[in-house]
C-alpha cells in the first residue's frame, strides 16, 4: 500500500507524531463530520503550527478521498496516511442528548489495519519528541502491533483513554497506560479502572494518585467536565477550574481539544498550571461549535497571539 497525499515527500525532522484513527462522525439529521480523536488532535496541532504527523489509514473510497483534501487543504501532512482496498474509512454513529455524543463505532474499519512496515520506514530518520494514541486503535491486532513498535521509539508518550463500548479490553488498557509520560481520562473512566485495580474508595484524587502510581505514569489528567480537570503528578495535585462554554451546540471533540493544549504546552514547556488552564480554555471555545474541528484559522491565531506562540504563526 502506499501513502496518499502531494506533501508526502516533505521532511520529517523532529515533529509530534499522531497514531490512530481517522473517521467520519455521522448525527441524527444526516450530516457528517470528519473526526476521530487522533485526527482532531493532529487538525488542533496544526492550527497551531506544529506541522504534526498523522499516522492512520483510510479506504479506497469517497470518504478516504474527502480525508486526503481537507488535510491538504489545511496544510498537514499526508505522508502517514496509508490507502487501503479492502476496509472502508472509518464511520462513526452519534446520538445526541443535551449536546452530549453516545457513539456507535462500526467494527473492520481502514484504521484497524495500520500496516507496520509502512509506518516504520516513514520514522525510520526521525526521532519522535511525543507520541500521541488512543486506546481505540489497540482494538484490533495488526494497528495494536503497529503501535507497540512505534512507541519504542518515542521520547515521550501521551495516551488518551477512551472507554468506547465493545472496543476496548482491561489487557489493551493496561498495556497503554503502563509508563505513559501522559494520560488523560475522565472521571468516569477513573472510576472503571480503580475497581479493575482494586483500588480502595477513596476521594477522586487519591484514586489518580493510586491508579498512576500502579501503572508508573509520570503525569495522569482527569477531566471532570463542569468541575473541571486535575493533574496528578509525583505527590502533587495541580487543579484548574472550568471554563463556561459561551453556547453550547455539542461537546463533540472537547476531550480531543484538551489534548491538543496539552500537547502543545508539554513540548513548549509550559507550567502544568498553565497547561491545565489554557487545554480547559480551548475546550470549551470546541464545545461551542458543530463537531470537534473548525478551519477558521483566525480561532487559533487568537490563542496564539494570547498564549505568547507568535513563533508558531
Amino acid at each position: 500500500m502506499t501513502a496518499i497525499g502531494r506533501a508526502q515527500h516533505r521532511p520529517i525532522k523532529e515533529r509530534p507524531v499522531i497514531l490512530g484513527e481517522v473517521l467520519f462522525d455521522t448525527f441524527p439529521d444526516g450530516s457528517s463530520v470528519l473526526g476521530g480523536a487522533p485526527f482532531n488532535v493532529a487538525w488542533h496541532l496544526q492550527g497551531f503550527g506544529l506541522n504534526p504527523l498523522f499516522i492512520s489509514r483510510v479506504g479506497n473510497d469517497s470518504r478516504g478521498k474527502q480525508v486526503q483534501e481537507s488535510m491538504t487543504d489545511w496544510g498537514m501532512d499526508t505522508a502517514g496516511v496509508q490507502l487501503d482496498p479492502h476496509y472502508p474509512t472509518g464511520l462513526v454513529e452519534i446520538a445526541l442528548s443535551n449536546g452530549q455524543p453516545d457513539f456507535t463505532i462500526l467494527p473492520e474499519q481502514s484504521y484497524d489495519h495500520i500496516e507496520q512496515h509502512i509506518a516504520e520506514r516513514l520514522i525510520s530518520a526521525t526521532t519522535i519528541p511525543l507520541l500521541y494514541f488512543g486506546t481505540l486503535i489497540s482494538r484490533s491486532a495488526g494497528s495494536a502491533q503497529t503501535l507497540e513498535n512505534i512507541k519504542s521509539r518515542s521520547d515521550k508518550t501521551f495516551v488518551d483513554v477512551n472507554l468506547r463500548k465493545e472496543c476496548w479490553t482491561f489487557d489493551s488498557v493496561d498495556r497503554a497506560l503502563k509508563n505513559a509520560t501522559w494520560a488523560k481520562l475522565n472521571d468516569e473512566e477513573l472510576g472503571v479502572i480503580a475497581v479493575h485495580k482494586h483500588i480502595p474508595d477513596a476521594d477522586i484524587a487519591q484514586c489518580a494518585q493510586a491508579v498512576k502510581d500502579q501503572y508508573s505514569v509520570s503525569h495522569l489528567i482527569i477531566t471532570q467536565g463542569a468541575d473541571g480537570a486535575f493533574i496528578a503528578c509525583g505527590s502533587q495535585i495541580i487543579k484548574t477550574e472550568p471554563v463556561k462554554v459561551g453556547a453550547l451546540v455539542d461537546a463533540v471533540g472537547a476531550g480531543d481539544a484538551f489534548s491538543s493544549v496539552v500537547m502543545l504546552g508539554v513540548l513548549k514547556q509550559w507550567s502544568l498550571a498553565n497547561i491545565l488552564e489554557r487545554a480547559v480554555q480551548f475546550s470549551a471555545e470546541i464545545c461551542a461549535i458543530r463537531g470537534a474541528t473548525t478551519n477558521n484559522q483566525e480561532l487559533y491565531k487568537k490563542y496564539i497571539n494570547h498564549w505568547g506562540m507568535n513563533d508558531c504563526i
